[in-house]
Parts: structure tokens; sequence; C-alpha cells
């Protein structure tokens, strides 16, 4: 199927880059116009300039509510609507050795940025989306919001955050056939593992980001890496009309990690 998104106007908060650039792209290519927001101004605009006339960025800090505010508003003036509404941005915290070294000064950021921001970002388009048809709702969490583990403590209470968020909000808003979905992905080769790392130089943060893809890799039933056009495909599946009966899930894209452990045949 190409062009699933003709006529229809998508928002990617965090598109310039990681997983929210292979939205943006995978969008535009099925036909969407495209706002992207995100506080990297040289790689926004250069993506939207590649792009084109379908595609348009405004520098964002999405733990400002208002900011939020005004990509909704933004989107609807420049391409005169709003359908698609994706909750991407966010931020891993500092990954500490121990959970009792952890000064918790990211705390607030964290939050503002991975559960404030998708509230007020889902809050926004709803209330456009209720009076004019509906639309669709997609919140970015993360296997680690599913599946407990050490590290990174802040960053997986916020992703569990979303996950039950996402489902209470699908339940009210379906009454304006709004329908809010979320996307667990997991082992997916982007920055952020990297910038979780604290304090550490450049060789031991190389051999931090090793070894964490590694035991990813040992936890993963498929062996093939995920991909950023995995988590894409999922996002435009949800963007469409093929989930047009699909609201309050949470679509693990993880090669299967949260499923179980692997078990090595005799």
């Amino acid at each position: 199927m190409v062009n699933e998104l003709t006529g229809k106007v998508a928002i990617v908060t965090g598109g310039a880059s990681g997983l929210g650039e292979g939205l943006v792209r995978r969008f535009a290519a099925e036909g969407a116009k495209v706002l992207i927001g995100d506080i990297d101004h040289e790689a926004g605009a250069a993506l939207a300039a590649e792009i084109g006339a379908d595609a348009m960025f405004v520098e964002a800090d999405v733990s400002d509510i208002d900011q939020v505010g005004r990509l909704v508003s933004t989107a609807v003036e420049q391409f005169g609507g709003l359908h698609v509404m994706v909750n991407n941005a966010g931020v891993s915290g500092t990954m500490h050795r121990r959970f009792l070294d952890d000064d918790l000064a990211d705390f607030h950021k964290v939050m503002a940025i991975n559960v404030q921001a998708v509230m007020a970002g889902t809050r926004d388009a709803a209330r456009h989306m209720s009076t004019n048809g509906g639309g669709s709702i997609i919140n970015l969490t993360s296997i680690g919001g599913i599946q407990a583990g050490g590290g990174v403590m802040t960053y997986r209470a916020s992703k569990a955050a979303v996950i039950q968020f996402t489902k209470s909000a699908a339940i009210e808003l379906a009454h304006y056939e709004i329908r809010v979905n979320a996307i667990a992905p997991g082992n997916i080769r982007t920055a952020i593992v990297r910038k979780s790392a604290a304090g550490e130089d450049l060789e031991k943060l190389e051999q931090f980001e090793a070894k964490i893809r590694q035991q990813m890799r040992d936890d993963r039933p498929l062996k093939r890496e995920g991909t950023l056009e995995d988590v894409a495909e999922a996002a435009l599946y949800f963007a469409t009309d093929r989930s047009r009966y699909v609201t309050g899930t949470v679509l693990p894209v993880d090669g299967g990690t949260v499923a179980g452990k692997v078990i090595v045949p005799k």
C-alpha cells in the first residue's frame, strides 16, 4: 500500500533525529504533511528542507507545555488540520552504577519531557480532534516501561507512566473517535543509550554501550537487529485506518524481548 496518509496532517515531537526522524520520513513518504517539533534547530530545519513543502520545522522544547500547544496550533494554522499526533520526544536520564548512588537530580527533567509533554501533547491534539472527526495519537514508550530491570530508574518509571496514561486516555477519548496507542521500542540503535551514562570518557562510553547492546542481543529471541524503519512501520499502522478498531494498546517493537528469555536448545 502506498500514500496511506495522503490528505493527513501529522506532528512528530523529537522529530529531528533518531526514531522521530524515521517517523517523519515515513509519514512524508506516505503523503502526509508533517510538522517536526524539536529543540535541535539545525537538524530539524535541514530535515524539513530536504523533505520539501510537505514538512515544516518548529523549534520547541516540549518540557514547556505552552510550546507543545503551539505545535498543535501551528499545524492547524499552516496545514489546515491535525489527524495524527506522535508524542515521541524523550530523554533517558543518567545511568548510575547502582540505584543507591542515584541523586535523582534529573527526575524533574525526565518526567517533564517523558510524561508531562506526552500528556500535554495528547490533550492539545485531542482538543482539536474532538471537534474535527477524531484522529490518532501515538505515544512512544519503551520496553523499559514494561519490563523491570536495573539502571535508569527514573526513565523506567516515566515510560511505565506513559503506558498507563495511554490506556486511560484511550478510554476517555474514544467517545470522540480518537484512538490512543503506544509503541514500546526495544533494542533499536539510537543515541539514547550512550546519553544515559554518567561522567564517563569516550572509551568507557563505547565499552558501556557495547556491553548494553550485547546484553540486548542475548535477551532478544529474534536475532535480526531492529531498525528505525521497524518502529516507523508500527507507527504507520496506528496512524492509518488499518487500525481504526484499535485503541488503548501497547505494541512492543523489540524482537520478542518482553515475551520472555531466550531458551537455548541443548
